[in-house]
């Protein structure tokens, strides 16, 4: 999960940098290129005036048209027009070609002195909240102008009568087809009804509701006898009889039998001879379950006696006796009640059969009513719709005719043409579109230059194009007018974010450049002339010296050196001395105004130094001057002009390059690098230099109360 969020962020953050590179490169191309864009606002507003200024003049006639109140004599009329969709179709047949064509038709003999009709724009527009229409004609022709916008209108009133008039007439005859072909139809229907009629009772509502109420009935006993007979069938004997005996009423079995033994010997004598107190309940059910009754009875209280009480005891074997008559009783009263049950069920199964049948056939009657009954319905609904429609056909035809007779106009001409007058040309309007052009235009070059254009305008794009070291920024400076030259760094010098710069450069060069042993020797180089190689080499070694070092300063540029001149140094001798007279560079070495610094000058220009470089000559230089020297910095001349550089890069401890903020080219730089890298030059970073302070990423100028004398608290 770490791994997937740290992955995520770096490519936000990467996703933010190139944004905001991308946009700090627009910004420095709209700084530098501003006149590109003012050029074409310029243009595209000078040709638009000049167009306006030679243009014809144009004279405009205005006219409305409202729409009137619809004048319906039926409801549900065929002919009327729905307003939500009705003034859009106006405005566009307003606009059409038949109505322009029209109206150049009934001009033509008007105007003899016009050969050629000229054009005229006709813009129609619906005035808002309201139902009227306005109407501009513009044309080159004042008279010829008003004359064809009336003529449109009337043509427009005309074209929509025919188009009424056509719309009517069609109507009618596709209405009176229609009912022609309805009269077959509801005699159809009408001969059917009565057939129907002939051959059936005309109350089958009243039967098939009659038949359903009955039908209902049997159903209902049918599911009652089921639900008894399924009963009888999954119960016991017992369970039937509390069952029986709970749905007749009033038979309720006696609750005083709890008594003393003379009323059980009672109970038993009037069973043993049929007496009818015994069978108060009037079925042998209730008997059978008074019986069973008695026998638990009867048995409690022999368990009771026999508590205290032998078995051969009188009342013992009394009470057995009439436990055994009890028991006897009891199985004929039992076979009883089975006979009974099963004959009930017998009645039972017989009754769910009748049941059945009847309501079997009275459903197939009931179905019968019912289709009948629905045959019926559907005839005389059909006949009725047929009506309906006859009705409502009649109606709309007799509305159609009036309305073609005395309708009125949906669109009338409210305000005829007016005289044309002189319009104006909308010089504004037309300004602005100008200028939108003209932006547009100056952006798209813009857009086209930075295309073409692979120069760096800022740290984070320097950073996407190289995978180098940045080791510093130099801000840029501006040069006195006087000479054109950058003064060189000065103590107390007022130029505080330059200084700053060089010591973070001289930092970056001491620290975080350091991957192994220090570098003493230095090359300074660049990819092509003018990227302030020679201006960073003598300021570093500057700021170097400034820091306590012995630094010596060495101009290898034996073709175009000035760093004498820029050290204000006469030197008649230096380098090119050395290399090819063999002079002691100790005699050729100046001194600088700055402790610590010396200069090398270049001495007699060379245009054959690379073979010097190369040699054992250069090697021994470069040994004797670090024994006596922190660093040594030697500046040369552009990779790409000479082949000094991948001579001398493979013999110093290390490299720094040069480019120079929009203006050196990142394929020309890269170019140059990869030269370096072939002959195992060991670069140690690049430094990026002239970076416009206005950019946000500069840091130095934002701090500018650092360096001031009263600093804020």
């Amino acid at each position: 999960m770490n791994g997937v969020n740290t992955s995520n962020t770096r490519s936000r953050h990467a996703g933010n940098r190139k944004f905001f590179s991308l946009l700090q490169r627009y910004r420095s191309l709209l700084q530098r290129l501003w006149w590109v864009i003012a050029i074409c606002l310029i243009l595209a507003v000078g040709i638009e005036s000049l167009l306006i200024r030679n243009a014809p003049a144009l004279f405009s006639s205005v006219g409305q048209m409202i729409v009137n109140v619809k004048l319906n004599i039926k409801e549900n009329s065929l002919y009327t027009e729905e307003l939500g969709n009705f003034l859009g179709t106006q405005q566009a047949l307003m606009q059409g070609q038949q109505v322009s064509s029209r109206a150049r038709e009934r001009l033509v003999g008007q105007f003899p002195n016009l050969t050629v009709p000229p054009p005229v724009k006709l813009e129609v527009s619906l005035l808002p909240k309201t139902t009227i229409f306005m109407l501009r004609a513009t044309g080159g022709n004042p008279d010829y102008t008003k004359a064809y916008l009336q003529a449109c209108m009337e043509e427009f009133q005309e074209i929509k009568r025919g188009v009424e008039k056509r719309a009517s007439d069609v109507t009618i005859a596709g209405l009176t087809d229609q009912m022609l072909k309805l009269q077959p139809d509801m005699r159809k229907v009408d001969d059917e009804i009565a057939s129907f009629a002939s051959t059936n009772d005309v109350g089958l509502t009243q039967e098939a509701n009659g038949v359903a109420n009955y039908l209902s009935t049997l159903y209902q006993q049918l599911a009652e006898a089921r639900s008894e007979y399924s009963l009888l069938e999954s119960t016991t004997l017992d369970q039937s009889l509390v069952i029986e005996r709970e749905r007749s009423s009033g038979s309720v079995l006696p609750s005083q039998m709890a008594g003393a033994a003379r009323e059980d010997n009672s109970i038993l004598a009037n069973a043993a001879v049929g007496n009818q107190s015994t069978a108060s309940s009037g079925t042998i059910g209730t008997e059978y379950l008074s019986i069973k009754q008695h026998i638990l009875l009867l048995k409690a209280e022999m368990e009771r006696y026999g508590d205290y009480l032998k078995p051969m005891h009188p009342k013992m074997v009394e009470l057995n006796d009439q436990l055994d008559r009890l028991n006897r009783t009891l199985a004929i009263y039992k076979d009883q009640t089975v006979e009974q049950l099963e004959a009930r069920k017998s009645v039972l199964d017989l009754k769910i059969k009748n049941l059945e049948g009847a309501t079997k056939k009275l459903g197939e009657h009931k179905v019968e009513l019912d289709r009948k009954n629905a045959e019926y319905n559907r005839l005389k609904a059909k006949g009725g719709r047929l009506q309906d429609l006859y009705n409502q056909l009649l109606a709309t035809l007799q509305t159609v005719d009036v309305n073609k007779d005395i309708g009125q106009e949906s669109v009338t001409i409210y305000q005829p043409a007016s005289e044309a007058f002189v319009v104006n040309p909308e010089m504004s309007k037309k300004m602005f579109v100008a200028g939108l052009v003209g932006l547009a235009l100056g952006l798209g070059i813009l857009l086209l230059l930075n295309r073409l254009d692979d120069r760096m305008t800022s740290f984070m794009e320097l950073e996407e194009l190289f995978d180098e070291d940045v080791l510093g920024q130099i801000p840029r400076e501006k040069a006195p007018a006087k000479d054109g030259t950058l003064p060189l760094l000065q103590p107390e010098d007022p130029r505080h974010p330059f200084v700053e710069a060089y010591r973070n450069l001289r930092s970056s060069l001491l620290y975080t450049a350091n991957t192994g042993t220090r570098p003493h020797t230095l090359l300074i180089t660049s990819s092509v002339p003018n990227d302030g190689k020679s201006v960073t080499a003598a300021n570093l070694a500057i700021t170097l010296a400034a820091g306590g070092s012995r630094v010596l300063l060495v101009d290898a540029d034996l073709r175009k050196g000035t760093q004498h001149r820029r050290f204000g140094i006469q030197a008649d001798t230096g380098l090119s001395e050395c290399l090819t007279q063999g002079l002691d560079w100790h005699q050729a070495i100046k001194e600088t105004q700055t402790p610590g610094l010396h200069l090398l000058p270049r001495g007699a220009v060379m245009h054959d130094s690379g073979e010097y470089f190369i040699g054992p000559s250069m090697q021994q230089f470069l040994t004797d001057t670090v024994k006596e020297y922190d660093y040594v910095l030697i500046d040369t001349a552009p990779v790409m002009a000479a082949d000094d550089v991948t001579s001398l890069a493979p013999r110093v401890d290390g490299v720094l390059f040069v480019i120079r903020a929009e203006f050196t080219s990142a394929r020309v730089a890269n170019a140059s690098l990869d030269m370096l890298a072939q002959r195992k030059a060991r670069i140690l970073g690049l430094v990026f230099n002239s970076v416009r302070p206005s950019l946000g990423e500069y840091s130095y100028y934002r701090y500018r109360d650092y360096y001031s004398g009263h600093a804020t608290k």
